[in-house]
């Protein structure tokens, strides 16, 4: 059973794995939705201000520390490689580091930048507008799925 200070890395990699999870999700199947049924201006104007009141300490801590904790475990378990539990946290590193933060960075954060540029009031903004909601909710379920999944391959790894 693995202790010390390599367990309390993997078990905060393995809590903010799951909370990012909660976030993608809660984004899924309420913001996103929400936005998407709003008019068109409307729905457009409140993303755009999310975007900006998202890139907050609190929420970067979580998101970016996440990453960094992941980084982190990676490097010790292959250090300890071929202990008992290793391959399931490498599995959990790369399921957030590459399923969830590396999906924000080639998708999600392209998408919103490309948004930030569109005027809401602006009748040629609709359609790309709609083509937004229908693409960055399939990129933010597979960074819910990768954050959740690599939030459990880091549990069962801690139980080995």
């Amino acid at each position: 059973m693995m202790d010390g200070p390599y367990f309390v890395l993997t078990l905060a990699a393995a809590l903010g794995c799951g909370l990012m999870a909660g976030v993608f999700f809660a984004f899924s199947t309420s913001v996103m939705r929400t936005l998407g049924a709003l008019p068109p201006a409307q729905g457009m104007a409140a993303m755009q201000k999310l975007n900006v009141l998202i890139v907050n300490p609190l929420f970067l801590a979580v998101f970016v520390g996440t990453a960094g904790l992941c980084a982190v475990v990676a490097v010790v378990t292959f250090v300890l490689w071929p202990d008992p539990g290793t391959l399931a946290l490498l599995l959990g590193c790369a399921l957030y580091l590459f399923g969830s933060f590396g999906v924000t960075v080639a998708a999600n954060i392209p998408r919103n930048e490309a948004l930030a540029k569109l005027d809401p009031e602006a009748p040629e903004s609709v359609e790309p507008w709609r083509s937004y909601v229908r693409e960055w909710t399939a990129w933010n379920h597979v960074r819910a799925v990768g954050a959740l999944a690599g939030c459990a391959a880091l549990v069962l790894g801690l139980t080995a």
